[in-house]
């Protein structure tokens, strides 16, 4: 069902240095930051030649980045993404299996404009997990 990883969520508490530290010393391709007020965050966008790497900081106090620094205070793997061919499909199968989907269960329009869902990281190994339609 799952297909490729689309990307590794990484929250952090400063973004200019996580993107320096991506940019300068690993030498990868980043993006601007991107607001995305919806979701609560501002995301810089890591490219790589096989999947991508986003960089997570919180976008006001009642961001879930916000909650996550607090016990997390030096960042860490927010959530792992991976992509499926029809989200709906994939939802359904996955609650036939027992598995958790978070929120009201509905899709929502993700950071890169496609619907995506959360699955409980109970249900996953302990890994916060996002579908992404392709």
């Amino acid at each position: 069902m799952i297909g490729k990883l689309n990307h590794v969520a990484i929250a952090v508490p400063d973004l200019e240095a996580a993107t320096k530290l991506y940019r300068d010393t690993l030498g990868a391709k980043v993006s601007a930051p991107v607001p995305q007020p919806a979701h609560g965050v501002t995301v810089v966008f890591v490219e790589l030649p096989n999947t991508k790497v986003e960089l997570l900081h919180p976008l006001g106090e009642k961001s879930p980045i916000a909650a996550f620094l607090e016990k997390n205070a030096t960042g860490g793997i927010h959530h792992i993404c991976y992509e499926v061919e029809d989200i709906l499909a994939a939802r359904d199968k996955l609650k036939a299996e027992g598995a958790r989907v978070l929120g009201d269960g509905e899709p929502k329009i993700g950071a890169h404009d496609k619907p995506v869902l959360f699955l409980h990281p109970k249900d996953f190994c302990g890994t916060l997990v996002e579908l992404e339609q392709a």
